[in-house]
């Protein structure tokens, strides 16, 4: 039984990062994956495949490496999904029990910031949608001239901040307008989605050459023997697709009404879902080449070539519906928490939103997915390069520390468990500085920021999650029982 802090401190709690009573938890299995299907079906997940594809990837191997990458992302998202459900406290608290009651900033922020890029790049595929059923209504009106540094046209620009503002208006209303839209918006996308398979089988007569083309890394290929230097970087770009939400699940998982129900929902609601998308995204790109004779791998492309104003119009309204529900829930509520967190008496949700929004816009994301080689390659695994070793204090605290064990009382106090020296917990800070640490220079030569590095950073950074994951784990669990204020929670404070 859940109950709220009897003597919080204020700079530590407002009604927004308060834990969520049991009374007021309403989120079923059917809820939790509801919002799994909302965030799984976007644009990014249906490009995620044909990227690989690019690569030199066949259908097969693309869909089988998005598949294994959503099941080992799996296992964190339920594992930092167990203490919300439990304790009803969102990320940026839990993480207080970690970091300390202000090292918790630190993690929070830097998934802040990775939410706000994520807001800005499917805010861009909103608008992009929007674009499209403007120009086939008005049969092609549009101007698509660069405005200068900028990069896109006044029109894709307007059309951007159009599905910018209707987000704005949504995410004004509060947390529970998120669940309301997710358990509508999913089923509409999964008969969509397969209403487009069905589209591009009956017109292609098949899914064309794509799908019956071998992998450039098989005997003969043009890529034999290379396999391994493309699969391992893209099953961590997979894993980190939604590394962000294995961190901030708790977000969400407070509202769940049991265990049980967190667990099932996120089992059901994403491995099959993003699957499921991946293949659809391989298969129409696959029509496409015979269909228009070229692969049109973005569909906000791809349905304004479709044909018909009423085919164009829902096929699009389908995107935009999409990308609505996933940007809302995965990216919004994790930077507005962690900014409530920074100063809980002056920020709201509402206010956490709203700059979240801001920044979003400032970060210019359509320059950000320009290349589909650098979103899988730079953006995917340069963030989980961050993300895995927050991941991994996380879980390694959690249940290898405090063996589920928190003091819900001591999360909102500055002088409480959590407090360690100044409110930063050293072990906490060097296992994190440690996990990242690897992946550093592999990142730094590949957006091209030092010129040359051995190789033995380079193949870490291929495998950035995994490695920041476990070196954090590890080296988490070591110094909090060797440093003097890296020690377990005081008896006295156990719940």
């Amino acid at each position: 039984m859940t109950e709220s802090p009897k003597h919080p401190d204020a700079s530590l709690i407002n009604d927004d990062i308060r834990p969520v009573l049991s009374a007021e938890r309403h989120w079923s299995v059917m809820d939790m994956a509801s919002l799994w299907v909302g965030m799984v079906v976007c644009v990014p997940t249906y490009m995620l495949a044909a990227g690989l594809i690019s690569q030199g990837m066949s259908w097969s191997e693309a869909v089988g490496t998005v598949l294994l990458g959503n099941l080992i992302v799996l296992v964190p998202m339920i594992l930092n999904g167990h203490p919300g459900t439990k304790y009803g406290v969102p990320f940026p608290v839990l993480a207080r029990a970690a970091f300390g009651v202000r090292g918790a900033h630190v993690p929070s922020l830097l998934r802040a910031l990775v939410a706000c890029g994520w807001f800005g790049i499917q805010t861009w595929m909103g608008g992009s949608a929007i674009f499209q059923l403007v120009n086939v209504a008005t049969s092609g009106a549009l101007d698509a001239t660069p405005l200068g540094f900028i990069g896109i046209s006044l029109s894709q620009l307007v059309c951007f901040f159009i599905f910018w503002g209707v987000q704005v208006a949504i995410l004004w209303r509060g947390v529970e307008s998120i669940r309301a839209l997710e358990v509508w918006a999913a089923p509409f996308l999964i008969a969509m989605g397969l209403a487009l398979l069905g589209w591009a089988y009956s017109e292609a007569g098949g899914f064309g050459p794509m799908l019956s083309t071998p992998s450039q890394f098989a005997v003969g290929g043009p890529k034999e023997g290379q396999l391994a230097s493309v699969f391992f970087p893209s099953l961590t770009a997979m894993v980190g697709f939604w590394a962000t939400l294995s961190l901030n699940i708790p977000d969400f998982t407070r509202y769940a009404k049991t265990q049980r129900d967190q667990v099932l929902g996120q089992a059901i609601g994403l491995p099959a879902t993003m699957t499921l998308f991946a293949f659809i995204g391989v298969a129409v790109t696959s029509a496409t080449t015979v269909i228009f004779g070229e692969a049109i791998w973005d569909p906000t492309v791809l349905v304004g070539r479709i044909g018909g104003l009423v085919t164009v119009g829902l096929s699009l309204f389908a995107l935009i519906i999409a990308t609505l529900s996933t940007n809302i829930a995965a990216n919004v509520v994790s930077p507005a928490n962690a900014m409530i967190n920074a100063d809980p008496q002056r920020i709201t949700f509402r206010m956490g939103a709203m700059v979240t929004a801001i920044l979003g816009v400032l970060m210019m994301p359509w320059k950000l997915m320009a290349d589909p080689t650098g979103y899988i390659f730079t953006w995917l695994i340069g963030y989980s390069a961050l993300l895995g070793p927050i991941g991994g204090v996380l879980v390694a605290d959690y249940f290898l520390v405090r063996k589920t064990v928190l003091d819900v009382e001591g999360l909102y106090r500055v002088d409480g468990p959590y407090t360690y020296k100044g409110g930063f917990n050293p072990a906490a800070m060097i296992a994190l500085a440690l996990a990242i640490a690897p992946s550093l220079p592999g990142f730094l030569h590949q957006v091209k920021l030092v010129d040359a590095v051995p190789a033995l950073f380079d193949q870490l950074y291929t495998y950035a999650w995994f490695v920041g994951f476990a070196v954090a784990l590890v080296t988490h669990t070591a110094l909090m029982r060797l440093l003097p204020h890296g020690s377990f929670t005081p008896p006295a404070h156990r719940a």
